[in-house]
């Protein structure tokens, strides 16, 4: 008989489909804050009048803001937008942009609950996870400020409660995470996207599903994980094609924008994700490749690698995206080919010296051990990697 336990994150509220200013100004004024520091997307910041409409919404409550967060979140600059909304008090913080900006966020809330002042405190509250894929996880207080996240790409990560954070000394993303490191209210405005460079949306949307993708076919899947990300990907499975098509259709972004909250429901709720993310994690931090290309180049090898032992899982995939009959990992390649997204390794700079110590790094991976299939050590996964190459 099945059976599980289902918890609800401690979220409070989706706004999607109003004006990011609207929605923003409404949820301000509910949460009665007073000193607003704002964590935004550099590029958006340069290029774009978001930030200053943003800015003109708070009024007096803006104290502040850092519009200078790298790519797979640096320690260094975690730890420098902490210490300047340390500095001004801050009541709330506000993000802007993709997921380094939101994941930053996550961590200026857990440095300033855990006294964090210098980048190598984290080395306290990071999990550690050993090759056999034991776990440790340290004891970390809650954020001392909360956030509200406006996502500007898809890789959904204002949905979840973890953080990654990398290292730049070892070139490692490690993990972070606090119930409440989860955003109060995420604000889901389409008409923000549109700025988003055209390869960064439509990846992070490979990214969105991926998240669908390995939680159907989960090795702990719960009914109401399942039932999301197969509408998750009848939404992306639509919706990207249509912003590729049309990157002013508002209606297609909104659908992306959707599904890839609903991509995240198994994420809140505990179900394990597999190789795809788990490799993916090492060639984000060991090899910079971008969140998106990351999905967009694995999850079809990963697919059928898995495909000995979830076959019918699988079959799921195929039929949510409108390739029923057909393998997952055909359908998922077609859907990342047809939007003119990359699908090798060597196509996103990873040079071949590096695919042993990316194989040994993503031992070190939570996902890696609670992959479909089991991976018995670096071996397999070099393998898949040469796959990719």
């Amino acid at each position: 008989m099945l059976s599980g336990v289902y918890r609800f994150p401690q979220m409070e509220s989706v706004v999607f489909g109003k004006p990011f200013a609207e929605a923003l100004a409404q949820e301000v004024d509910r949460l009665d804050a007073r000193s607003v520091f704002v964590l935004a997307s550099g590029t958006l910041l340069r290029e774009t009048d978001l930030v200053e409409r943003l800015r003109q919404v708070l009024g007096n409550r803006f104290a502040g803001l850092c519009a200078k967060i790298g790519a797979h979140t640096p320690r260094d600059d975690v730890v420098a937008a902490a210490n300047s909304a340390r500095e001004s008090r801050a009541d709330l913080i506000v993000t802007l942009g993709g997921g380094s900006v939101t994941d930053a966020a996550k961590m200026v809330g857990l440095c300033l609950g855990n006294d964090v002042t210098r980048p190598e405190q984290l080395d306290d509250y990071r999990a550690r996870i050993a090759a056999d894929g034991a776990a440790q996880r340290p004891a970390v207080k809650p954020p001392a400020v909360r956030m509200i996240a406006i996502p500007t790409t898809l890789s959904a990560g204002e949905f979840s409660a973890g953080a990654g954070c990398t290292d730049t000394q070892r070139h490692v993303k490690e993990s972070f995470s606090h119930p409440q490191m989860i955003p109060r209210t995420v604000i889901l405005d389409p008409d923000a996207s549109v700025h988003t460079p055209e390869w960064l949306f439509l990846s992070t949307g490979i990214r969105a599903v991926d998240h669908a993708v390995e939680d159907i076919c989960s090795v702990n899947g719960q009914p109401i994980s399942e039932g999301a990300a197969y509408h998750a990907l009848l939404l992306l499975g639509e919706g990207l094609p249509g912003v590729k098509e049309n990157p002013h259709d508002s209606d297609a972004r909104l659908d992306c924008q959707i599904g890839a909250w609903m991509s995240m429901v198994g994420s809140q709720t505990g179900v394990s994700k597999g190789a795809s993310h788990g490799i993916g994690h090492v060639l984000g931090g060991t090899a910079g490749v971008p969140h998106g290309y990351t999905s967009c180049i694995m999850l079809p090898h990963v697919l059928r690698f898995n495909d000995p032992v979830n076959h019918d899982k699988q079959a799921r995939v195929s039929e949510a995206l409108g390739r029923s009959g057909e393998p997952a990992a055909d359908a998922v390649a077609e859907l990342i080919a047809g939007l003119g997204l990359p699908t090798r390794l060597r196509d996103v700079d990873v040079k071949e010296e590096q695919l042993d110590l990316i194989a040994e790094n993503s031992m070190h991976d939570r996902w890696i051990h609670t992959n479909p299939r089991k991976i018995e050590g670096p071996a397999v996964i070099r393998t898949l990697l040469d796959a990719a190459w």
